[in-house]
């Protein structure tokens, strides 16, 4: 039987950014859910199966909230909210969006985007010490260094620290032109990004050279308790047993630690145990210590780097189990 729904004062501006240039977001929504949707006179009416025009109006009308509350609708947007509707969520999208960790140099706010996330940057609040495991894409990183620079700005720590393990995918730093700074720098180069778009240039120059804020190889840490410091390791995924149990005794009073990493993605050698894949195992039931994992559901790249992720996961699922059977 054929349902018909309505949405009513949907104006131009709104309507243009829900349903995207050329209505490439309505048409996502109509291959999604097999609906009509038609966008005319501020009225939008979608046609369809009973359940398929509920679930495409849901996704329609938590756009539309996005939209009103200032923000810019993007692919990533559409298509989770999407596949909430096929998990049969209580929740949308609209219940994650007032969530503001801080705001980009330009203005510009940055929150989560997904329920996981949001359950990632709730753990790195409530804990000490937050794993945050997951493919890239998923804001591992990004939203560590956004809520480090929020606890820096509010006094809730006096300096951050993030660092990175330097381990050579391919190549080998003694190729690398310069000193020992010049080698480890193209390491580290995604967290410089990550802290010049959301802090400024001027101001992470400036707290730089202070030592309020340092940007270093993992190696830099041995030797050292870190007092007052939010501090992220990231790349965890290529840290040696060895180097990550360093790292976590670092950690000093009034100090935060957030781990980020992919087990998917390791350079270390052939062979080699990962110190990320160990502290999971070791740590999952400690108390203070929060691990959350995130998915390819939680990729906020371009579209196709979530598909790109779901792809290898079949595929190396598949090569699983087919191994199993010839064992």
């Amino acid at each position: 039987m054929s349902e018909i729904g309505v949405i009513e004062d949907l104006t131009t501006v709104h309507g243009q950014n829900v349903f995207g240039n050329f209505d490439q977001f309505a048409k996502k929504i109509e291959k999604a859910f097999h609906v009509s949707i038609i966008y005319r006179d501020d009225r939008v009416r979608v046609t369809g199966g009973d359940v398929a025009v509920k679930r495409a109006t849901n996704v329609i009308n938590s756009l539309i909230e996005l939209s009103k509350r200032g923000n810019t609708i993007t692919e990533q947007n559409v298509e989770y909210a999407i596949s909430l509707t096929f998990e049969d969520k209580t929740k949308t999208i609209v219940d994650i969006d007032s969530d503001i960790i801080t705001r980009t140099v330009s203005g510009k706010p940055i929150k989560p985007k997904t329920f996981n996330q949001k359950v990632y940057t709730d753990a790195i609040t409530q804990n000490t010490v937050t794993f945050g495991i997951g493919p890239a894409g998923t804001g591992k990183t990004y939203l560590a260094m956004a809520m480090a620079i929020e606890a820096f700005k509010n006094n809730e720590v006096s300096r951050i620290i993030l660092t990175r393990p330097a381990i050579e995918a391919g190549e080998n730093l003694g190729f690398l032109p310069g000193d020992l700074q010049s080698k480890v720098d193209p390491y580290l180069r995604p967290l410089y990004d990550a802290l010049y778009q959301i802090m400024g240039a001027d101001s992470f120059v400036h707290n730089s050279e202070k030592g309020l804020i340092e940007v270093a190889p993992l190696a830099y840490m041995r030797g050292r308790t870190l007092d007052n410091a939010f501090i992220i390791l990231d790349e965890a995924q290529n840290t040696t047993p060895a180097q990550m149990k360093m790292f976590l005794t670092r950690i000093g009073f009034g100090s935060k630690i957030v781990v980020t990493g992919d087990l998917t993605q390791k350079d270390l050698p052939k062979g080699a145990i990962s110190g990320l894949d160990t502290a999971v195992k070791i740590l999952n039931n400690v108390e203070d210590i929060k691990i959350v994992r995130l998915t390819n559901v939680d990729v906020v790249r371009h579209p196709l780097v979530q598909r790109i992720v779901k792809a290898y996961d079949d595929f190396e699922a598949k090569s699983s189990r087919e191994h199993r059977k010839k064992d």
